[in-house]
């Protein structure tokens, strides 16, 4: 793997409306410059990709067909996220804690050797541990992506979404809350509730 990635994001917060957002915001980029991008799925299922990067410079070239490219907002203090789109007037904000489950997963993965971050069966078994333990459903860290190309993904520094708002061409998506069906692009699958980290991602080199 050869595509590397650094930064924080919000892995995925889901809508009882049946929205589900997403963000990443990756300062370090082997591929290309730093970027930021927000993924939105509808209640119908489709996808979009907002990034403030071409398409072959972001999520998009692992997990979309396309992207819609514009400037976006993202502010971050010690204990919230916000989040603007103004194309769309998408507007999100959220507030995060640490748990006791996040407390325990931060101090294990504090002391992880880097081969271990890098192993896909290390990855797999901490998801199937951390997912249900955080009220997430299922978590993928290792696997292929919707696009094909395998990718590890290392949440270094894990919190919890406490509380949040959004809105999107001036709709209200409403309490946040798990899917019926949780939503998934290839072998990622998008937590249950909102899940927030500090981590690094690693890709196969398109």
């Amino acid at each position: 793997m050869t595509d590397r990635f650094e930064g924080f994001g919000i892995m995925g917060q889901p809508f009882r409306s049946g929205h589900v957002l997403a963000m990443r915001k990756f300062d370090v980029s082997s591929i290309g410059p730093g970027y930021t991008s927000v993924w939105h799925r509808s209640p119908d299922g489709s996808w979009t990709f907002f990034q403030d990067q071409p398409a072959e410079y972001g999520c998009a070239r692992y997990f979309g067909d396309g992207c819609v490219q514009t400037a976006i907002e993202v502010e971050r203090t010690s204990d919230s996220v916000r989040v603007s789109v103004p194309e769309v007037a998408l507007e999100w904000r959220s507030t995060l804690r640490s748990s006791a489950v996040t407390t325990v997963m931060n101090a294990l993965g504090s002391v992880m050797p880097d081969s271990w971050w890098r192993s896909p069966g290390v990855l797999r078994a901490m998801g199937a541990v951390a997912g249900p333990a955080m009220g997430a459903g299922k978590v993928g860290l290792a696997g292929i992506s919707r696009n094909g190309q395998r990718f590890v993904a290392n949440p270094l520094k894990l919190r919890l979404v406490d509380s949040v708002t959004a809105t999107l061409r001036g709709e209200e998506l409403g309490p946040p809350g798990p899917l019926a069906e949780q939503a998934a692009l290839g072998d990622f699958r998008i937590p249950q509730r909102g899940v927030f980290a500090d981590g690094r991602a690693f890709f196969d080199e398109v």
